[in-house]
């Protein structure tokens, strides 16, 4: 199957060129500025819109399994390739917790067989099982994930002697949630004094604060440090925080031995935000002020903040519409990513380039994925056809999300995912999917 893309503005390695694209056999055979004559079984004409590498998110939550009235990983890959997410990376808190080789692998078994994007899963850690994360395959596996604040079941890794040896022996990289859990009890202690069972979302960022945030990021920076272990700090929400990378900055990504993500719903929303969208913005870490907003598009500018992602984390609305105490944290996120830091280019915040490195590139980069992240012949044909010029809003009619909800409900956006490749196959077509292929798990080099 050849597939020819012609008169595309390419979007890559920052520049924007017109250009034609062929696709064979999974793989980006040619790009070209002058016109490809070669035949092909299907021709694309992309006058006037503009082609993408597909987007790798680096952080979801698909919900299964165990969680799957909330999402599954069917449902939410399909949602992700029709946002232009064509490779993501989910999180080990299922239930049961992929704290083993086995369980870890039954999520690769399931990907195989339902996921319609590329795919890989991060080995969890806790407090007992250093032995079954020190036998996790760096060539296949994206990474190790701690969480040091509150999570599901077993995951919440504050032993100081278990940290100690992660930190020092793990040769994968290790991604960490930050948020000091004393701090959290601390405040929220406090709250339920003055407020009782009547404590608001907008209380949120008030309990857990920038401070959590710091204490926790900032030691897991030292202990990174000490034992030159490959970090990645997730979902980086206030100014505070980005003070720890001022110094390696100016580093090219790949000499970067720690590095940081920023999630687009701490660049879009602020804690104003939370008296219109309550608990349906209830993320950890908190969406915070908006100076923290302003300064975190700062430090994607300047590199302080290597990549972005959704966290994407569904729980149904029912769920979510309980008070404050009870609703769980996250939300769906990954069917909109890409549209919605292209407002950032409609509002002349961020360059198409800019957004094509932080959303692909230096994903890619970051975690050493073999073949993927940037339009270059002889790579696998990811690649996101865009209209920035078609307007259209989203409602619950045109929502993939298994929990049905979104908190961009009737948000106009500027730009629309056309098409979605995944390994030359397209599997997105202007809402219609194409599900005969299924995508391939993720392959790391050394």
């Amino acid at each position: 199957m050849k597939i020819l893309i012609k008169n595309a503005n390419i979007v890559n390695e920052g520049k924007v060129i017109k250009g034609d694209v062929l696709i064979e056999n999974n793989f980006i055979s040619k790009i070209s500025e002058t016109e490809i004559t070669t035949k092909a079984n299907k021709v694309i004409d992309a006058e006037g819109k503009y082609l993408f590498p597909g987007c790798i998110d680096d952080q979801v939550h698909f919900r299964e399994p165990g969680l799957t009235h909330k999402g599954e990983i069917y449902t939410e890959a399909k949602a992700a390739v029709a946002g232009g997410v064509t490779s993501y990376m989910e999180m080990p808190n299922t239930i049961p917790n992929a704290l083993t080789q086995k369980l870890l692998e039954d999520k690769y078994k399931r990907a195989s067989e339902v996921s319609l994007a590329n795919y890989s899963f991060y080995m969890g850690a806790s407090n007992d099982n250093l032995a079954e994360v020190l036998k996790t395959n760096k060539k296949n596996v994206c990474g190790v994930k701690v969480f040091m604040g509150s999570s599901t079941g077993n995951m919440l890794v504050d032993n100081a002697e278990t940290l100690e040896a992660l930190f020092s022996k793990c040769k994968l990289l290790i991604a960490v949630h930050c948020e000091d859990e004393e701090t959290i009890k601390k405040n929220l202690a406090q709250y339920k004094t003055h407020y009782g069972e009547n404590i608001t979302a907008q209380m949120h960022p008030l309990i857990r604060t920038t401070e959590a945030c710091y204490k926790s990021s900032s030691f897991a920076f030292e202990l990174a440090k000490k034992h030159n272990t490959r970090l990645h700090i997730l979902h980086i929400s206030s100014a505070l925080e980005l003070n720890l990378f001022n110094a390696t900055m100016h580093l090219p990504l790949k000499e970067k031995r720690i590095t940081a993500e920023v999630c687009i719903h701490h660049l879009w929303f602020t804690d104003a935000d939370y008296a219109r969208l309550g608990n349906l913005i209830k993320w950890n870490p908190a969406i915070k002020s908006n100076s923290d907003k302003v300064h975190l598009l700062r430090g994607l500018m300047d590199n302080r903040l290597d990549v972005i992602a959704t966290d994407h984390a569904p729980h149904t609305l029912d769920e979510k519409m309980q008070p404050y105490l009870q609703a769980p944290s996250g939300g769906p996120l990954v069917q909109h990513s890409l549209v919605a830091m292209l407002e950032f280019f409609h509002n002349r915040q961020l360059t198409l380039e800019k957004i094509a490195e932080k959303m692909s590139h230096a994903v890619a980069d970051c975690f050493n994925i073999s073949k993927r992240g940037y339009i270059r012949e002889g790579y696998y044909a990811d690649l996101v056809l865009v209209d920035l010029n078609y307007h259209w809003t989203v409602t619950k009619k045109n929502l993939l999300y298994k929990c049905g909800w979104s908190p961009f409900e009737w948000q106009l956006f500027r730009s629309k995912v056309m098409q979605t490749f995944v390994n030359g196959n397209l599997v997105y077509d202007d809402g219609v999917f194409d599900e005969k292929t299924k995508g391939e798990r993720l392959l790391f080099e050394n």
